[in-house]
């Protein structure tokens, strides 16, 4: 396959299959095309003010298309910014028949995502993410939500999007730290269901970046096509999240979402091999991966017992117990509960650093 082909994945939702698209250019095409043969005569494009500067006038390529802009950042994600996602879809007379395009980064995707899911009871998404954390991870799978003070993505529903397009071409606006974000959701795709992405990265690093958003998308897909309400083996999609969701929290999000899981998956591996479930080796490689791909496998400033805390109003908390994902070799992720307090806090203490 040439280098710049558009590549195409598909995913079996709740109700419908739906494409997924992946290359450059595809804005500028195949987006278009795509509402123009749904016939839908309103589309609100929702992005923050970042993206929107950047891409926003793909609301002026759309029927009936306007653009709703909401702050830039992870604290934005929330129920009052939706609030005003619904505000403005009503002063623009929107109704059910209404197209929501969500256009930026994973936060956008998943409170445009929300407010398609519930203004209305419901109306129609497309998901076009601008990241590359966004593309291999949180466009696909149905997934959409906000935040609560209390924790990440505590309320939230399952929306299968009509399609999901990935135009690599916005990568290139991309910061460098936002990019090396979505190489940990890479690297966790590839722990989890893809042992020759991991090689690849070693080895190749991250080119070509439509491959390797390709191969992780579709472990993303496979996995959410087999449990797409998260009752069993979807939960491996969380591999280095409970760690990294409370990283987040407890530095009020002074820590991306990437950083973070980054920093979970060296935590997880440290974890496997505490509870021997791993070899030593493993968490050797895991760490060398992620140092290679310059993302942080260490941190300062955060109290361990803050974050053990914090863990507990995880979604995945259930009876007093947490369910850690863990591995048992590249490939070959677990499910563990009831994992003691002290054993989770000696792993978060040998990954402190001295400030």
């Amino acid at each position: 396959m040439a280098a710049h082909a558009v590549r195409h994945l598909s995913v079996q939702g709740a109700e419908h299959t739906y494409p997924v698209v992946i290359g450059p250019g595809v804005l500028e095409q195949a987006l278009p095309a795509f509402v123009a043969e749904r016939g839908f005569q309103q589309v609100a494009v929702i992005s923050n003010t970042t993206v929107n500067a950047l891409y926003g006038d793909l609301a002026d390529r759309l029927p009936g298309g306007y653009r709703i802009v909401v702050p830039d950042g992870e604290q934005h994600k929330t129920l009052d910014t939706v609030r005003t996602m619904y505000d403005e879809l009503l002063a623009h007379g929107a109704d059910r028949s209404t197209l929501v395009v969500a256009l930026g980064g994973g936060v956008i995707g998943d409170m445009a995502g929300f407010a398609a899911a519930t203004f209305m009871r419901g109306v129609a998404l497309v998901q076009v993410p601008t990241s590359l954390l966004a593309m291999v991870d949180a466009s696909i799978g149905a997934k959409v939500g906000v935040d609560l003070p209390q924790g990440k993505n505590l309320v939230g529903a399952f929306k299968d999007p009509l399609a999901v397009f990935q135009d690599t071409a916005t990568l290139s606006t991309l910061p460098d730290v936002e990019f090396r974000c979505g190489l940990a959701e890479v690297v966790k795709s590839g722990l989890i269901g893809d042992p020759s992405l991991v090689d690849h990265l070693r080895q190749r690093g991250p080119e070509p970046v439509a491959e390797i958003i390709e191969r992780a998308a579709a472990v993303k897909i496979d996995i959410v096509q087999r449990d797409r309400l998260e009752g069993g083996v979807r939960a491996y999609l969380n591999l280095g999240h409970t760690f990294g969701h409370a990283v987040e929290h407890v530095s009020g999000y002074a820590w991306k979402h990437g950083q973070a899981v980054a920093l979970g998956l060296a935590a997880a591996a440290r974890l496997s091999e505490r509870l021997e479930l791993c070899a030593p080796e493993l968490t050797t490689e895991i760490d060398a991966t992620l140092r290679q791909l310059d993302l942080p496998t260490r941190y300062s400033g955060l109290d361990p017992a803050d974050l053990w805390h914090t863990m507990r109003h995880d979604k995945k908390w259930r009876d007093g117990r947490v369910t850690f994902v863990l591995l048992k070799d590249i490939g070959q992720p677990a499910l563990v509960r009831d994992v003691p307090e002290a054993d989770v806090i000696t792993v978060l203490d040998s990954l402190r650093e001295e400030t």
